[in-house]
């Protein structure tokens, strides 16, 4: 079964008992109380009614068997159908409308719990596990949920009516009542049996349908990069790999869910068949009345429907029982950033204290060893390395997105663990090496960390870098609109962007991962003047990689493998000749002026033959 391959379980699902699941589900429905009471009366009395139609009709027709030229029970009986007729539609679409409005407000209410499970969860999450697929729970499984819901009370009131319809039968002749019980049994154990196996493919489906998300979530995201290098065919043949992967799973799935109706119907034909026979024995020997043997002929589709009902619904229903189950999951998934206490947050220096810090990816990803390090309230330090030096980690784990396995990392002398981390992470300003912002205006994604603050105050900010000279470039100044991920600014623009945004928030700690991608040297300065401005408000730690940068702060720490091996100014490194001045001529030799000079004295040499 190759192409099952990639449905397997997420790392945090967990199994739920019936009992357990329906618990839950039930606590949905107590704020509800008064609509699914009204719910309960209208299907009763919708059951009532329905029960007592063909059993007006049968008396009719006792009546009509004795005595034909009774007119008027013929007219009773289609003024009763035709009420009957019209307090149905009524009853049933009153019945419906409030069911929906329940239905609605509790699926809304478990998505937001479901969406906030989700963004509430640390970084380390959302790098394990596809986004696709956690999307997919949160639409998908509760639209699901939903259908199964509404199919709940239809299947309630069709098992209603049979059971009045047995309380009468049962008046009227027990061994014919009992012989059409006597198949009960035999389709309650083959539900019991097709439980277990419905489950399981419905959660295969919903696996696959997660999967199929996931893909095209992923494709749309890269569509550039697969343009770029003409990788069209092969984001589509990677799709339609995950699509016929679904539509074997899901044909599978519908294969074993349809198993029942052929076993059901073959079932129904024979206790039709069975009954038909021992009723029209009873009625030519008088036991029952020909009314009576009606009764019990137009009873079986009440009763065999809800039978059969309960039958396809138990699949459904395990499908609701699966996307539920998968939608807790998702919410009561362990979070792996625990704090210790929700200490509140005043207002922070900015000092920041390694001791003896372990922290690894996984069991075979070890970033720090025992790490140490201690930064000055208002200092500036730049992290400089190799790729996997640990310096993105360093930021990751002050802004507590990741948990370390040991140690201590101080935030004013006051262990981080025990802060509460929406406070405290509003005193963080985090830009990452490739800016995210949201669609809307230049000016809305500024004031993203602080809601409130003016046009004025922005302007007055934006004014300070560059005498605001970038906001020329921008075809409506703040309220250019810039599009989906930013798409309609320049990279150097976006991190003007993200650094405005952190200059409104004025951030206690400042962290910085500069964008490697090349920018003009008008946009460059415009950007170091933005850094300067928060270098000069907060304690700040830059994973550098321009020579301005690294130029301008107070101290820079070289790591290599997780440890500090040189630290100092830029000159003192350089004079040290160690691993720092390697990492210059390589990365940072060719930004200097002298450099440049260099390279224009020798192409105006000429060369001497």
């Amino acid at each position: 079964m190759g192409f099952f391959r990639g449905l397997d379980a997420e790392a945090y699902d967990r199994q739920y008992s019936d009992r357990e699941l329906t618990r839950r589900i039930a606590s949905y429905f107590k704020v509800h109380r008064a609509s699914v009471i009204g719910v309960v009366v209208l299907t009763t009395t919708i059951s009532g009614i329905s029960a007592l139609q063909p059993i007006l009709i049968s008396q009719g027709l006792d009546i009509l068997t004795l005595d034909s030229q009774r007119r008027d029970i013929i007219i009773g009986m289609v003024l009763f159908m035709l009420v009957y007729g019209v307090f149905y539609w009524a009853g049933n679409w009153w019945r419906r409308n409030i069911t929906a409005h329940i239905i609605g407000d509790i699926v809304t209410q478990m998505r937001s719990e479901a969406f906030e499970a989700s963004v509430r969860h640390d970084m380390a999450f959302f790098d394990e596990f596809r986004s696709g697929r956690i999307i997919s729970r949160i639409t998908s499984d509760t639209e699901e949920f939903a259908q199964v819901t509404q199919l709940i009370t239809d299947v309630i009131g069709q098992l209603l009516v049979a059971l009045i319809l047995l309380g009468f039968l049962f008046t009227v002749s027990v061994k014919l009542t009992l012989l059409v019980l006597a198949f009960a049994p035999v389709i309650f154990v083959l539900t019991l049996g097709f439980r277990s196996l419905a489950r399981k493919v419905t959660r295969e489906g919903f696996r696959v349908l997660a999967e199929v998300n996931a893909a095209i979530q992923e494709a749309v995201t890269g569509i550039s990069v697969a343009k770029n290098f003409r990788q069209e065919s092969k984001i589509y043949d990677e799709f339609t790999a995950v699509n016929t992967q679904s539509y074997r799973v899901n044909l599978r799935r519908g294969y074993t869910l349809s198993m029942v109706f052929p076993i059901l119907n073959a079932l129904f034909g024979v206790g039709t068949a069975i009954l038909v026979y021992w009723g029209g024995l009873s009625a030519i020997e008088g036991a029952i009345s020909v009314g009576s043997w009606y009764l019990f002929i137009n009873s079986l589709d009440r009763f065999w429907a809800p039978m059969s009902n309960i039958s396809a619904f138990w699949s459904q229903f395990q499908s609701g029982l699966s996307a539920s189950e998968r939608i807790f999951a998702l919410m009561d998934a362990d979070p792996l950033v625990r704090q210790k206490s929700e200490a509140a947050v005043d207002k922070l220096q900015g000092e920041i204290s390694f001791a003896q810090v372990d922290f690894r990816y996984t069991e075979q990803e070890q970033v720090l060893d025992g790490f140490t390090l201690h930064i000055q309230p208002g200092e500036s330090v730049a992290l400089v390395g190799h790729t996997g030096a640990g310096k993105s980690s360093i930021a990751k784990l002050i802004a507590r997105f990741y948990e370390f396995q040991a140690g201590d990392i101080l935030i004013d002398g006051h262990d981080i663990r025990t802060f509460d981390l929406h406070s405290y992470r509003r005193q963080l300003g985090i830009v990452s090496q490739m800016p995210f912002l949201f669609s809307g205006t230049v000016a809305d994604n500024i004031r993203y960390g602080r809601p409130e603050v003016t046009d004025e105050e922005i302007e007055s900010i934006a004014h300070q870098i560059g005498e605001g000279e970038w906001l020329e470039t921008l075809p409506q100044g703040l309220l250019t609109d810039v599009g989906e991920r930013g798409s309609r600014l320049s990279m150097g623009q976006r991190q003007l962007v993200a650094l405005m945004r952190v200059l409104v928030q004025h951030p206690a700690i400042f962290i910085l991962d500069e964008a490697t991608a090349s920018i003009d040297p008008f946009t460059e300065s415009q950007i170091q003047d933005a850094i300067d401005l928060i270098l000069k408000r907060s304690t700040s730690i830059l994973i550098a990689h321009r020579l301005s940068t690294v130029r301008a702060v107070d101290r820079i720490i070289v790591l290599q493998q997780g440890r500090i091996i040189e630290e100092g100014s830029h000159e003192s490194l350089m004079e040290q000749g160690g691993h720092y001045a390697e990492l210059y001529d390589t990365y940072f030799r060719h930004q200097s002026l002298s450099y440049i000079e260099e390279i224009g004295r020798r192409k105006q040499t000429p060369i001497s033959l």
